[in-house]
């Protein structure tokens, strides 16, 4: 699916397939459509492992090419081994650094396993097709509040209740959304977790500190 398509598949959740009497442009949806995309990205990241080098008697490793990076899931070092070897580390910012007796004495490859922001564009979309009716579900959620916001004490040719109703068809819409992303989260949390051992909880690992 692309962003066309997943525009139209709102815009049918909004019951507004008139293109002369349109409420919202498609500026507008392209943004709750993102704010949505973002929001399941955050709770079943896209899943991405990239090959870095390590830095000559140094433990840290930058993860600046790392873009929409959201969490390190694994970090594998040495690389090549059966099984894998999975070591502990820490997050300060973009720096990882590896808990490992010794410092690395030259170069050496080091793979990440981490999650990133889902991409919704003309060209395509990342996201699994069961995510892609979840995003639809809480973009409109997202545009009907925007709308009832608008639309308080204004006169519209709606009735005066236009804006209530999609006020609190934007709050189930909403509702939906937040419990399909929480299933969908745990699912793919107990999925991952099958893959290697934490060496710490997911907070730590984010760079966030433990309660």
């Amino acid at each position: 699916m692309n962003l066309s398509a997943m525009r139209t598949n709102v815009r049918r959740d909004l019951h507004e397939e008139d293109a002369n009497a349109y409420r919202w442009s498609d500026d507008e949806l392209d943004r709750h459509i993102a704010h949505a995309v973002r929001e399941a990205s955050l709770a079943s990241p896209l899943e991405s492992k990239a090959a870095l080098l390590t830095t000559p008697d140094s433990r840290e490793i930058s993860l600046t090419s790392l873009a929409d990076r959201l969490v390190v899931e694994a970090v594998e070092y040495p690389v090549d081994q059966y099984p894998a070897t999975y070591v502990p580390f820490s997050l300060w910012g973009d720096t990882l650094t590896l808990l490992v007796d010794s410092a690395p004495i030259s170069a050496q490859d080091v793979n990440v396993f981490y999650g990133k922001l889902h991409t919704l564009d003309d060209g395509g979309s990342t996201l699994a097709a069961a995510l892609e009716d979840i995003v639809a579900t809480g973009a409109a959620g997202y545009a009907a509040l925007e709308w009832a916001s608008f639309a308080t004490n204004r006169v519209n040719t709606g009735g005066s209740e236009t804006w209530r109703d999609y006020l609190i068809w934007g709050e189930q819409r909403l509702a939906a959304f937040s419990a399909a992303l929480a299933r969908h989260g745990h699912r793919s949390a107990v999925r991952v977790r099958r893959l290697y051992t934490p060496a710490l909880s997911m907070e730590a690992q984010a760079g966030h500190p433990q309660s």
